[in-house]
Formats: C-alpha cells, sequence, structure tokens
C-alpha cells in the first residue's frame, strides 16, 4: 500500500497530453492494467482492495482539477486504498461508444464485479450520465452521480438545446436510458442545482424509488468544482463506501456551503435581483463576521445607506 502511494503521488502536472498518457498509464499497468478503447476513450485499472470505484472522466477535466493531473479517483485508491477502475474520454463523448459497450460487456462476463464487496460508479456531467448508464453492469451498485443528463435523444430531451451536436448520437441503444439503467443499483443520488433549470428537469427523470436527488440551490453550473472546493466530495464517496450515504448525512456535510464565497455570492446576487435587503443585510453581516469579504462589506455599505435614505428599514444592528 505504501508503494501504490508513493507511485501515485508522482505528479503528472504540465506535461504534453501524449507524455502525460503515457506516464498516466504506466502507474495503472504497475498496479494494474490498462486497456484502448479506440480513438477517443481508454480505461485504467489499480487492484487494491475489495472496494472498486469506477470514476468516467475526461482528459480535460483530470488535467484541469487535479493539481497532479491524475484521475480523481487516485485520492480514493491513495487515501483509502479502494481499487479504481478509471474509464476516460477525451472531449464529452457521454461514452457512446461500442468500444466502450465492449468494455463492460467483457467485464460482465470475466465476473469482474463480482470479485469486490462494494461497487460506487461516480462522474459528473456528462461523465455523470455515464456513471449511472453503465451501473446496470454492477448490480447492486451504489451510484453518485452530479447534474448528469438522463439522455440526450432529442425525442425526449429537445428541450435541452446545451448539446445540439449530440442529437446524431445514439442514446436509444445498449447502455442507453440512464434512469432505467439504474434499476439494478442498490441506491443512487443525483446532485444537482433546482436554480439550473435544464440540469433540474434531466433530475426529474431520474425518479426511481431507489434514487434520492440531492438539491444544491445557488451553486451553478460547476457542482463538481464548488464539491471539491468545499472538500466534502471524497467525504461523499468515503460515507458511500462505508455504507453511511444518505440524504441527511450529505446534508451535514452540504453545510460547508455557508463558508463558499461563490455560493454566498449566488445568494446575496439572488436577494438583490429580487428586491430583499433586508435579508440581503443580515447575510452580509454574517458573512463580514466569518471570513474576509470585501464584497459583502461593500454591499452592506451601500444597502445601510439605502435604508438611512429611507427607501426600506433596516434589521436593527447585532448586539455586542
Amino acid at each position: 500500500m505504501q508503494e501504490v502511494e508513493s507511485n501515485l503521488d508522482i505528479s503528472l502536472a504540465d506535461l504534453p497530453q501524449d507524455e502525460w498518457k503515457a506516464k498516466l498509464v504506466a502507474q495503472a499497468e504497475e498496479f494494474g492494467m490498462w486497456q484502448d478503447l479506440g480513438d477517443k476513450h481508454f480505461a485504467t485499472f489499480i487492484d487494491q482492495q475489495s472496494t472498486l470505484l469506477v470514476t468516467f472522466e475526461t482528459i480535460q477535466g483530470i488535467r484541469t482539477l487535479s493539481e497532479t493531473a491524475q484521475p480523481f479517483g487516485f485520492d480514493m485508491v491513495k487515501a483509502q486504498g479502494w481499487s479504481h477502475l478509471c474509464v476516460i474520454s477525451d472531449g464529452d463523448t457521454w461514452f457512446r461508444d461500442n468500444r466502450v459497450y465492449g468494455l463492460f460487456d467483457q467485464l460482465i462476463d470475466d465476473g469482474f464485479f463480482e470479485d469486490f464487496d462494494q461497487v460506487i460508479f461516480y462522474g459528473a456531467g456528462p461523465c455523470g450520465y455515464a456513471a449511472a448508464a453503465f451501473s446496470v453492469s454492477a448490480p447492486g451498485s451504489t451510484v453518485i452521480a452530479v447534474q448528469p443528463q438522463a439522455t440526450l435523444d432529442a425525442r425526449m430531451t429537445e428541450w435541452d438545446d446545451r448539446f445540439v451536436e449530440m442529437r446524431r448520437t445514439s442514446f436509444s441503444d445498449r447502455y442507453g436510458y440512464a434512469p432505467d439503467m439504474l434499476d439494478a443499483a442498490e441506491q443512487a443520488y443525483v446532485m444537482y442545482d433546482p436554480r439550473q433549470q435544464l440540469d433540474a428537469m434531466h433530475a426529474t427523470l431520474f425518479e426511481r424509488s431507489n434514487v434520492t436527488r440531492l438539491r444544491m440551490p445557488f451553486m451553478g453550473s460547476a457542482l463538481q468544482t464548488r464539491l471539491i472546493n468545499m472538500d466534502i466530495l471524497y467525504q461523499t464517496l468515503s460515507l458511500a463506501g462505508a455504507g453511511k450515504l444518505n440524504g441527511e448525512a450529505f446534508h451535514k456535510l452540504y453545510r460547508a456551503r455557508r463558508n463558499n464565497k461563490n455560493y454566498l455570492r449566488s445568494l446575496m446576487t439572488y436577494l438583490d435581483d429580487n428586491d430583499r435587503p433586508y435579508l440581503n443585510i443580515m447575510l452580509c453581516r454574517n458573512v463580514i463576521t466569518r471570513m474576509g469579504a470585501p464584497i459583502f462589506r461593500q454591499k452592506l455599505s451601500s444597502l445601510l445607506e439605502e435604508a438611512e435614505s429611507g427607501a426600506f428599514k433596516a434589521p436593527p444592528p447585532p448586539a455586542e
């Protein structure tokens, strides 16, 4: 285990993409294997303990979000000793590729997932779609999908105009409609911001008895980044690995949003846009007592000037 941690600690940052891939493949081969899946996809596997984390990631996401330019799941390998299967795409493909289907067909035929006591699928956005869609290959698994699309089949989701370039891609063949593919999962968690209309509409399509939808209002369109910034994504996965993840446990972690400036700025803007100066003053006062927040200090000063002019009645100042 120490050897794995040491070798996976070697940073791949700032390498040209071809060299980056070669180094990543070498790391995977040392402790497991890798598999080429054509021009747009490949997979790495690190064989460790009996909990398997299956992540779907993009080359661009890995190289942008990770300080070491390594797959997100490597952190769980190092911290928890988990095994890790990472399916990687070049760009957003939603993993709609026969070679990817073939990988999971082969894993099913080989009884690969049966070797693990617990299997967790994870992904965000198009990768969240894939986490849900391919989870059918491991019945009894846990799925955590952040802002997933249910499908991009225009016959069902013609209202989603964000990914029109994918409309000629089939989402009706194998591993297709993600919500249906969750039927074999033990439990699935779909995270979304209900104020992001299209994300919320997709989340509604995931309504199932074994699906818990976790609402994250005012977090915007980059939920995975926010979860990482709040240091709660790894904790969420750890809870899933311990069999302790549920809505209540997640929302206890999600209290970290009170210290997330992106969330607080979004809330301040919402109160401003909806002409709620009284509540906005209370918010600004709360924030500036807990952190250095010049934007909130400036906003508070502006709101108090308006109140003094008689525009509205301000809340009383906090007690000393």
